[in-house]
């Protein structure tokens, strides 16, 4: 048994589960529909496989190596997730809706909950630095590096795909629940608090540092 392969699986395991913006888009999605939340889910996923991608490139080197570049996507990806935060909150305001649009948007929420998905994870540069510093630690010493990388790398975002579909397929069996109108804006209004906050960290971190 590959005991280094064990240990990266539980600990990139523990990285995908902790909530954060990914876990809040995802939750906000599938309270739209199922579909909307698994598309969401796969973007998640999908963002991840850049920064494996880029971490395996030595990309995420450069960004650690050139702190502006790093700052400007940090804040751009901050940005992103103020954007969807005021989304959901001015969902939470408006009586009757549901979680993430208007009655009958389903098919537009698909779309946009892979983009939203997508975008979120893949605009957040932390992501890349901590594969860059994770990943090297599980090559064994003399083993080819890349071909170990890619292998942890695709680990990461198959746990990915495990783990938020069925975070969306959880909170779609309690849909009808959570999709009554109060509760709903409950929802939406903790939803758009949680990304607010997480926004307005990754904006003011790189420009008070």
């Amino acid at each position: 048994m590959d005991a280094q392969l064990v240990a990266f699986t539980g600990v990139a395991a523990g990285m995908v589960a902790v909530p954060g913006a990914d876990f809040t888009v995802v939750v906000r999605n599938a309270l739209v529909s199922r579909r909307a939340g698994v598309a969401c889910a796969i973007g998640v996923a999908a963002g991840l496989l850049v920064h494996t991608a880029l971490a395996v490139a030595g990309v995420a080197a450069v960004l650690a190596a050139v702190p502006a570049l790093f700052r400007a996507l940090q804040v751009a990806g901050g940005a992103y997730v103020l954007y969807l935060a005021v989304r959901a909150l001015r969902s939470a305001a408006r009586a009757g809706t549901v979680p993430g649009g208007e009655p009958g948007d389903e098919p537009v929420a698909r779309g946009g909950g892979l983009r939203e998905g997508f975008l979120t994870n893949a605009l957040n540069p932390k992501a890349s630095i901590t594969f860059l510093s994770v990943l090297p630690q599980f090559v064994p010493d003399g083993s080819p590096a890349m071909p170990r990388t890619l292998l942890l790398a695709a680990v990461v975002v198959a746990l990915a795909l495990l783990w938020f579909p069925v975070v969306a397929l959880l909170v779609d069996r309690c849909g009808d629940w959570l999709r009554g109108p109060r509760t709903a804006r409950v929802v939406e209004a903790l939803t758009g608090g949680a990304l607010g906050a997480l926004g307005v960290v990754l904006v003011l971190e790189p420009l008070v540092a």
